[in-house]
């Protein structure tokens, strides 16, 4: 597959070695409602790395993802990107900010064509013909159904296809942050091992990614990073390699064995 540089100048680290980190929640609680479901989560994304989001269902990670983008506000606690704090900004100034979110239920517009969905995320363009082209051309490549589909809607896609638009709508535009909610729930073992291609070309292109994923393949052959969520909070962080490699840690923090 070809790669595309990103266009936002991030690199994945500073002069001396240690990395960045782009995105930083420190002591973030959310109240939903009455419920109180982030209990002081601490969280660090390193710049130009793919960070796992990891726990057991009901552990708060959508949750997260969610309060990171202003969709829930935090109740106490702060978060910074790029070193600017963002904790009370509303999801449409996050969203200028260079950060793309693919929610669980892939948010796509099941009426309109797939260029249409497209379209509406390239904020540079205002018709087709001033996407841009090789970005679409690298995008193509990722994800071939995306071009085979081009004119077709979006809501009768299959599943593997559809999150291949959504993924392929965050990316339309370079990012210095792509936040995806389990990128291959759903998916068939083919489609899930092309995902895994197009985010390993991603994050070699410079793109930083938070990703929540439950399949163990796909975090194992993509992390560089990673933090286990328990009951609203970080219980765990540190590289995604040592975690593979610990049996025991695994089966203390997510009940099983990678």
């Amino acid at each position: 597959m070809s790669t595309i540089t990103n266009n936002s100048g991030n690199t994945s680290g500073n002069t001396s070695g240690n990395p960045v980190n782009l995105l930083e929640l420190k002591g973030v609680h959310t109240h939903i409602g009455a419920y109180h479901i982030l209990h002081g989560v601490h969280l660090a994304v390193p710049k130009g790395q793919l960070t796992m989001l990891l726990g057991r269902n009901g552990a708060g990670k959508t949750t997260t993802l969610r309060t990171i983008m202003g969709l829930w506000h935090a109740s106490k606690g702060s978060i910074h990107f790029g070193g600017k704090d963002i904790t009370a900004l509303n999801t449409p100034a996050i969203a200028g900010m260079n950060i793309a979110y693919v929610p669980e239920n892939m948010g796509i517009f099941s009426d309109l064509t797939v260029k249409e969905n497209m379209l509406l995320a390239a904020r540079s363009a205002r018709n087709a013909a001033q996407m841009d082209e090789t970005r679409l051309q690298w995008i193509f490549k990722l994800f071939p159904a995306v071009e085979k589909f081009w004119n077709h809607p979006a809501g009768k896609l299959s599943g593997g296809q559809k999150q291949m638009v959504a993924v392929s709508r965050a990316i339309v535009e370079p990012r210095d942050l792509l936040i995806v909610d389990e990128p291959s729930k759903g998916l068939a073992p083919a489609i899930i091992n092309n995902m895994i291609e197009a985010f390993d070309q991603l994050k070699k292109s410079g793109v930083t990614i938070l990703l929540v994923e439950q399949n163990i393949n796909f975090a194992k052959r993509l992390g560089d990073t990673v933090a286990v969520m328990d009951n609203g909070q970080v219980v765990h962080a540190g590289s995604m390699a040592a975690l593979a490699e610990d049996e025991a840690l695994q089966r203390s923090l997510l009940g099983l064995a990678l």
